[in-house]
């Protein structure tokens, strides 16, 4: 003698909250699986960014006859 009888409707509900849940699980791990790839890529890149030196430009010459910096009338 059963307890407790679970309807077709019911059933039907288990089934799909199951399948949501299971949605759910899958799209957190593509979530992090892309967050991890992405951050290797930024790492990578920043790696790469501080193996490269470049140049650094020679200062200009200063001017003959500076100018003054503050002008003072009369």
């Amino acid at each position: 003698m059963p307890i407790a009888k679970i309807t077709g409707q019911g059933l039907a509900a288990i089934a799909c909250s199951v399948a949501l849940l299971w949605g759910f699980i899958a799209g957190e791990k593509l979530t992090v699986r892309n967050a991890r790839q992405e951050y290797a890529q930024t790492m990578r890149d920043l790696r790469q960014l501080q193996r490269r030196t470049q140049p650094v430009s020679a200062p200009k010459p200063a001017p003959q006859n500076p100018q003054p910096g503050r002008v003072t009338l009369g």
